[in-house]
């Protein structure tokens, strides 16, 4: 399995879920699905490192280049909406020093490539582009094959610093660098993504701008935490559905029918994994996320444990959606197994993260939390 953490689908782990057992059956009788997606989990352990190399070199050229850093920052705040992502411009050439050493660069690239949606996304990305040139029946390109996947990795990777750079919960002592990276990363995500044609380029602007809404809903709930309810949090919820969905629109270079079926799927099991990332997150810094589907709940119920196990429940909402993409596929769909295995994996994680939040019981210390906050 992919992820962040890999303990998440050890033995054991796997053995405390329903999802799990099913993924372990699997895995013994060798089914098409679990065969699929070890492949191409195989074939992107395979080739993460020279995306990684390609990404850093291409990171490299382009910050060290520029001749004007201020200029590039500001251009893209005033695009993201938000001027906490700029460094201050008396410490940019302090910070473009410090990563013009490729050893340095590095560092900071693969800490954000360690990311729950980049792992667990790549060897889909793979899959879904390599079924979508099957299907339409394209003459086989590698450099535009590169160029598609690189330029949504890099664009999901994107989401990474700026979101620890507003949440300021990870990373503390990168958040400088991170934020004289962001231009850039966008500028190399649109020049690779730009290769797949001005139907795809299209696409990506129109998801990049319904994922800048949904982080600027995120600030505005962050700044007034008691204003959440469920219409704001659908808003939010837009930084994991445009990106993700976008993704899979892509991956068939945005043709129907496989676009669509590939960005409903891809949308909701973005949503989906969204919850459990906040589930798993709570845990981690030991509070309920602001803004959050647990927050939101637990508010109007008044009841932490109540607001877990209903965000559970919004996260098999979005799973079910998510699995009606795989009804729209078209017949002898070669890889339709190996998307209801990849279904598998995501609700095995949240129930892994569920279960967890259940086992360590931090019911009186979160609900303190959540009231000091919406004060």
């Amino acid at each position: 399995m992919s992820g962040k953490d890999e303990s998440i689908f050890s033995k054991e782990s796997l053995l405390g879920t329903q999802a799990g057992k099913e993924i372990m059956k699997q895995g013994l009788l060798r089914s098409k699905g679990y065969k699929q997606f070890n492949h191409y989990k195989e074939k992107t352990e395979q080739e993460s490192g020279a995306f990684a190399k390609r990404f850093v070199a291409a990171l490299h050229h382009a910050m060290d280049s520029d001749p004007s850093p201020a200029l590039t920052v500001q251009k893209f705040a005033d695009e993201v909406g938000s001027a906490e992502l700029v460094p201050e411009s008396s410490a940019l050439p302090g910070i473009k020093a410090r990563l013009s050493s490729p050893e340095v660069l590095q560092d900071r690239v693969m800490r954000i490539l360690n990311s729950n949606f980049v792992k667990m996304t790549f060897p889909v990305f793979n899959a879904l582009y390599d079924a979508s040139v099957q299907y339409f029946g394209d003459a086989d390109s590698q450099e535009k094959r590169d160029a598609v996947i690189d330029g949504h990795i890099i664009a999901i990777d994107l989401s990474e610093p700026m979101d620890r750079i507003v949440d300021r919960d990870e990373d503390l002592e990168y958040l400088e660098d991170y934020k004289f990276m962001c231009p850039y990363i966008l500028a190399i995500a649109r020049q690779k993504i730009a290769q797949g044609g001005d139907g795809v380029l299209k696409a990506f602007e129109a998801g990049f701008k319904d994922a800048r809404i949904g982080q600027y809903t995120d600030v505005k709930l962050k700044m007034n935490p008691a204003s959440i309810n469920d219409e704001n949090m659908n808003e939010c919820y837009k930084k994991y559905r445009a990106v993700m969905g976008t993704a899979g629109r892509n991956m068939a270079l945005n043709r129907r029918p496989l676009s669509d079926i590939f960005h409903l799927g891809m949308a909701k099991a973005g949503e989906c994994v969204g919850c459990g990332n906040e589930i798993e997150d709570a845990l981690k810094n030991s509070a309920v996320k602001i803004p959050s589907w647990p927050l939101y709940f637990a508010i109007n119920t008044g009841d932490v444990k109540r607001g877990f196990e209903l965000t559970m429940r919004k996260s098999e909402l979005y799973l079910d959606e998510a699995r009606m993409a795989l009804d729209m596929l078209p017949e002898k769909f070669d890889l339709r197994q190996f998307l209801e295995f990849l279904f598998l994996t995501v609700c095995h994680y949240n129930q892994h993260w569920y279960n967890e939040f259940v086992r360590r019981a931090p019911f009186a210390e979160f609900q303190s939390k959540i009231e000091a906050a919406v004060k």
